[in-house]
């Protein structure tokens, strides 16, 4: 097999598929025989990690604790979209090794700056890891005013994690399948103990009863429903990444491509990672088929069946142990919560907040810095041999981490404050990526594997849906400030 970085040369036939205005064009390259499930499994698990930190934990039982379980329906279509969604952000790297974004900036080059901003500005909010700190401090007593310190370490921690990291991927699929273990093993636990009949039969009414919305629904700010719908699931950038997570696990043509590594204990490559495409012959297309059917697989278990288990099972534990109508603000709802549940259980859930919220941070500091990389080395700093996607890749996220801790020592410290700028941010960006998805897969890749038939009718809704509640979200704050 060709080895990343190996294969291209100046004789080899440029792929005339894939749009070379903006980018350089890409070889021919046959694509890889496809792998088991069991060799494939973990992008989906990251995303799932940040997908229960966002909505799952703090969203979704918020809106909970106010309105009951009327809109459990919303939630089962927004995880399900975003299922679709993440699908077609993976075929282009599956077809390509090249990140979805890279393909965006192929049909116009100033798209990849705008997803470094609508990457950088909705997710650069240390909400995650504040929140993780305050239900720390429900669990272990420390005062409020120390919330922000403790979470500036664990940025800082964070950041060396990944800074010492041979190659990055590997480390933080190892740490999500610990930590995301951690919290399937509470929700089963939740699901057969704490539920009860009374929490299963909620959750079932909510679903038949979707014509019976209470009138406390519009009590919600535009902003925390918008949120809640875009973090249904991931949300925002967080599933753009799952193009590069896919591409490091070695996912189809990614195989191909360099992976981010540590410039201090990896083997850095500064090749510009811009990909490959294949021939469409029937072997290539046999090849094709095998690796869409694993890669569909493992998103729809991990990221639509148990992240659709976790939202409805944490929706359903707020029911039970606090009722509606909460008037808790910010994270009291979660501290009532614990309080509830007991002195032991109680505690052990104000501990799976912390890993989970955690865990997101360091899903999304991730992220950002794998964005930002990828734009920045296959456009500006595409022949700059000092600068590789790794050493940028760090550059990021230690920009991240600086940021995040001016605006915890700034005083700005509400968590749930923070997910809520982030999260209705990132339902704008989904609206924008959608049409783009639609665009990339439909009008450059051939009719072979592109999108089409019941999974484009999904991308049309999937812009109807984000398009619809963002302008709705535009104008009630505009509504707000200026009436």
């Amino acid at each position: 097999m060709t080895q990343p970085g190996e294969g291209r040369s100046d004789r080899a036939p440029t792929a005339t598929e894939i749009p070379s205005t903006q980018l350089p064009g890409v070889p021919y390259a046959d694509l890889p025989e496809p792998k088991p499930l069991r060799k494939v499994l973990g992008p989906s698990v990251l995303l799932l990690a940040g997908a229960i930190g966002s909505g799952e934990y703090v969203l979704w039982p918020y809106i909970a604790s106010q309105v009951g379980l009327a809109l459990v329906w919303l939630a089962l279509i927004g995880v399900l979209t975003q299922y679709f969604l993440n699908m077609e952000i993976e075929r282009y790297s599956l077809a390509t090794g090249e990140t979805a974004v890279t393909g965006f900036t192929r049909l116009w080059k100033h798209w990849g700056w705008l997803f470094i901003i609508m990457t950088v500005v909705p997710w650069a909010w240390p909400g995650w890891a504040t929140g993780g700190t305050t239900t720390l401090s429900f669990a272990l007593g420390f005062p409020e005013d120390a919330i922000p310190y403790v979470t500036i370490g664990v940025l800082v921690l964070i950041g060396l994690v990944l800074t010492v990291s041979p190659v990055v991927y590997r480390t933080v699929e190892k740490i999500q399948f610990f930590l995301v273990g951690l919290i399937v093993l509470f929700l089963l636990y939740a699901a057969l103990v704490l539920l009860g009949a009374p929490g299963w039969l909620a959750i079932g009414r909510g679903f038949v009863t979707v014509t019976e919305i209470p009138s406390s629904v519009a009590a919600i700010p535009a902003a925390t429903l918008l949120g809640a719908i875009a973090f249904a699931g991931a949300g925002g950038a967080l599933n753009l990444v799952q193009s590069n997570w896919i591409r490091d696990k070695g996912l189809g043509m990614g195989s191909r491509l360099p992976k981010v590594v540590s410039p201090f204990t990896g083997e850095e490559q500064a090749v510009a990672t811009t990909g490959y495409f294949f021939p469409q012959d029937e072997e290539n297309l046999r090849r094709w088929r095998g690796w869409w059917r694993v890669a569909d697989r493992e998103q729809f278990i991990t990221f639509f069946v148990i992240g659709l288990f976790a939202l409805l099972i944490l929706m359903g534990l707020t029911f039970v142990t606090i009722g509606v109508g909460s008037q808790a603000e910010d994270f009291a709802f979660i501290e009532l919560m614990g309080q509830r549940l007991g002195e032991v259980t109680g505690t052990i859930f104000y501990l799976l907040g912390t890993v989970v919220l955690y865990s997101t941070n360091l899903a999304v500091l991730d992220m950002v810095g794998r964005v930002t990389a990828d734009v920045l080395k296959t456009g500006p700093l595409r022949d700059n041999t000092a600068l590789s996607e790794s050493r940028i890749y760090f550059i990021v996220v230690w920009a991240e981490i600086v940021f995040g801790s001016v605006i915890l020592a700034s005083g700005v410290d509400e968590p749930l404050v923070l997910v809520i700028i982030a999260s209705a941010l990132n339902g704008i960006v989904m609206f924008v990526y959608s049409i783009l998805l639609i665009r990339l897969n439909r009008g450059v890749l051939p009719r072979e594997i592109g999108l089409k038939g019941f999974r484009l009718v999904a991308l049309a809704w999937a812009v109807l849906f984000y398009g619809g509640f963002s302008l709705f979200t535009i104008y009630d704050e505009f509504s707000q400030l200026f009436g």
